[in-house]
């Protein structure tokens, strides 16, 4: 085929550029065909199911489907971590399907991470039940559900899909209505099992507590299935979740097609600055290319803003070629149900040539078969890296992953250093269920939905002093050796399984007639939509002429300018309680517990396709105020004192880039991605006084921390070393985007100055 042609083409053109001295390509990987290693379909399989797989060509079963039907079948949990397009989903559907030809009155839950996930899995779970001609009933039940379905759904499903949202607050709370579901139940299926980590994770793992302990209220005790992209540790985090033992399968069985994985640095322009070329327009130009060339592209950006810009840029490139511009869509959260589907129907069925998106599609939604991958900077982790280039070639065809590097000191790292991302076994997830703050919320949901009884656990937990300080707070009464909720309030509402507040904005277009056109979350409202912002939606641009916050509403107008805004915010952070301290050469170390306040204090307005500063504006915008955990570096005034050759502002600039380098070689060292690490730098480096010794923390950006202040606490040797040679190595003059951050945010001395703060830090290296 001409596309299949074309594509090896630019495979060859990228293996001849990578050859030349001075190449922007910096590594090309490749991984050949793998054939399919298939096993006979076990004889227990039952016939109706047989002849329905022959139909659909499915005559055996890869390795792997074989050996988690063979756990499944001893009554083992299990967790399937194979790459994307490796057939996990007949890993769960046959032992299901199967144990229902036996007894149709088994149930099983299905949850997925999101609705279009849950949709998409439906769509071939009913062709499969239609093949079979039995009486299965499968139904998503989400907050799309419409109300008079929801009943019957509850009283006649076998398999329900679902997310960890609706299970929260809509299936828990009202487990008296599922009864008839709970004493049937045999199977919970967890897919995309990495996605929860963090403080999301967290939030899972005490939701699983609460569904076990219905469970065992209806006596039934069913089997997890749990499915995993690549991690360095599915079963570790399967167990954390589920708390039970679970068994890895740890053989892949599916075929695949030749993959080529490129790492892109674009050039630089200004050496001594270590400028280089902006790598959104030489994302735009390479994802402009491919699609001349018919192929159908896939584009990944880290955040809304930069998705929308690069939907504008490869729209108006499309208009100067010969494609359509509604040929390019993008796609992300905040878009609405409806017009997500429309984008996936029209890109699976290639009316759709490139689609710009977040991480919303790194899931397994069936996009069909994609050429290209274009990430535009590296998403934070080695496994949502992978997880994003194994969306091209999912049809065992040849494809092309090309990640091209900001200047972030990050992405600079993984492209200089391509052996650590190619050679390394990917992050571990890491949750944190015990979190108090995590913790105690879902003991109050769970107290809503069962009463606690004397002597009970949640998960490992006595409940017996968590109970008392809620009944204390006068939302639990003690009586008949349990534990009652008596208050009015309904806590499910009040926790967010994602963010700090479950509020969302919803953006009105109100250019004619009002219309909704889009939603955002709590946290990003503030920093896209304050008045005189410019929202952009699909490649569209519209002023905000109004923000309500205590309605959650913004409203919007369509207009045409050559600009985007993006918000200028301040952060200070106040110290609640220590837990360790120790000395630091002339400095200190500490973590402990720390309060954030956050405001957004103006905006910029930047030029398309330049990113030229042509203005700005002052906000006064709610302040945001958040509880964690961080790690901290304290510089006595002494110490900043005895660097005489440099000016307060110098050394203030030092403190900052040495924190960006921090936060960069932090991210590294506890796998994590840099945003779960906030950076902040307190005031005082002109002042005496111990109260005014200025201090650097990186914290946990999330409610309550997730453990991460303490490993870097323990690590402190390790995270300075590290950010003294990335300073040393890299090949700047004074300071650059690749190291210490951008010189409108650092002065000209940052990198010389944090260079001899951390050389104070490390003697022994300078010995």
């Amino acid at each position: 085929m001409r596309q299949d042609r074309s594509l090896e083409t630019a495979v060859e053109r990228i293996e001849d550029w990578s050859k030349q001295p001075g190449s922007p390509i910096t590594a090309l990987w490749r991984k050949p065909a793998r054939e399919a290693d298939c096993r006979p379909l076990p004889a227990e399989v039952s016939a109706p199911l047989r002849s329905t797989l022959a139909a659909r060509g499915i005559r055996q079963l890869y390795s792997h489907q074989l050996e988690a039907w063979e756990k499944i079948d001893r009554g083992e949990n299990v967790v399937i971590p194979t790459p994307t397009a490796s057939g996990k989903t007949l890993c769960y559907n046959l032992p299901v399907l199967n144990a229902l030809s036996e007894d149709p009155e088994t149930c099983a839950l299905y949850l997925f991470p999101t609705k279009a996930l849950s949709e998409d899995q439906l769509d071939e779970l009913q062709s499969l039940i239609s093949g079979m001609g039995s009486g299965i009933r499968a139904f998503t039940y989400d907050g799309d559900t419409p109300q008079d379905a929801r009943k019957s759904i509850r009283q006649r499903a076998n398999i329900v899909l679902t997310n960890p949202d609706m299970l929260h607050t809509g299936v828990l709370p009202h487990h008296t209505k599922w009864a008839r579901f709970f004493e049937h139940l045999r199977y919970i299926v967890i897919d995309e099992l990495h996605i929860y980590r963090g403080v999301f994770g967290s939030h899972v793992g005490n939701l699983f507590r609460r569904l076990k302990r219905i469970c065992d209220f209806y006596g039934s005790k069913p089997l997890f299935i749990c499915c995993s992209a690549t991690i360095a540790n599915p079963k570790e985090l399967a167990g954390k979740l589920i708390e039970q033992p679970v068994s890895e399968i740890e053989s892949n069985g599916a075929p695949q097609g030749e993959r080529f994985f490129a790492f892109y640095n674009p050039p630089v322009v200004n050496r001594q600055l270590g400028i280089r070329r902006s790598y959104i327009a030489e994302t735009r130009r390479l994802a402009s290319s491919f699609l001349e060339n018919g192929q159908q592209t896939l584009v990944f950006a880290n955040s809304r803003l930069a998705t929308e810009i690069l939907v504008r840029y490869l729209k108006d490139a499309a208009e100067r070629g010969a494609l359509p511009p509604e040929s390019v869509r993008g796609y992300r959260g905040g878009y609405l149900p409806r017009e997500r589907r429309e984008i996936e129907k029209q890109l699976r069925e290639g009316e759709v040539r490139a689609v710009v998106a977040t991480n919303a599609l790194e899931l397994g939604i069936d996009v069909g078969s994609l050429d290209t991958v274009v990430m535009a900077g590296y998403p934070g982790t080695i496994a949502s890296t992978w997880q994003r280039a194994g969306r091209a070639g999912r049809r065992q065809s040849l494809s092309l992953s090309l990640l091209v590097a900001s200047s972030a000191p990050l992405d600079q790292f993984i492209v200089q250093h391509p052996s650590y991302f190619f050679d390394a076994s990917p992050e571990h997830a890491q949750i944190n269920p015990d979190n108090l703050e995590v913790l105690i919320s879902h003991v109050k949901c769970a107290a809503f939905e069962l009463p606690i009884q004397d002597g009970e656990t949640f998960g490992p937990h006595p409940t017996a002093g968590l109970c008392e300080f809620l009944g204390e707070a006068g939302l639990l009464h003690h009586a008949g050796n349990s534990w009652h909720w008596t208050s009015e309030s309904y806590p499910a509402d009040a926790v967010s399984l994602r963010t700090v507040t479950s509020d969302n904005f919803v953006v009105v277009d109100i250019t004619g007639e009002p219309n909704v056109i889009g939603e955002v979350d709590f946290n990003s409202a503030l920093t896209t939509l304050y008045e005189k912002a410019i929202y952009l939606h699909e490649g569209r641009l519209f002023h905000v002429e109004r923000f309500d916050y205590k309605e959650r509403k913004a409203y919007v107008k369509n207009v045409e300018c050559n600009y985007y805004t993006d918000a200028i915010d301040y952060t200070q952070v106040k110290v609640i309680e220590t837990f360790e301290s120790e000395p630091l050469g002339p400095a200190a170390r500490s973590y402990g517990e720390v309060r954030i306040n956050r405001q957004i204090v103006g905006f910029k307005k930047l030029k398309f396709y330049t990113a030229e500063n042509v203005g700005a504006g002052k906000l006064s915008m709610p302040e945001q105020e958040m509880h964690t955990t961080a790690f901290r570096l304290t510089f006595p005034h002494a110490f900043l004192q005895s660097f005489t050759d440099y000016s307060s502002a110098e050394k203030r600039s030092g403190l900052v880039g040495l924190g960006n380098v921090l936060r960069t070689v932090g991210s590294l060292l506890l796998m994590c991605d840099p945003r779960d690490l906030g950076v902040a730098i307190s005031s005082g480096v002109d002042r005496s006084g111990p109260e005014s010794d200025p201090e650097l923390y990186l914290y946990d950006n999330f409610s309550g921390g997730i453990g991460q202040s303490e490993p870097l606490y323990r690590m402190h040797d390790q995270l300075l070393r590290r950010s003294r040679d990335l300073l040393v190595s890299c090949p700047c003059e004074a300071g650059c985007p690749s190291c210490v951050g951008p010189l409108g945010e650092v002065g000209e001395k940052a990198k010389e100055v944090a260079c001899r703060f951390l050389n104070e830090l490390t003697p022994a290296r300078n010995a």
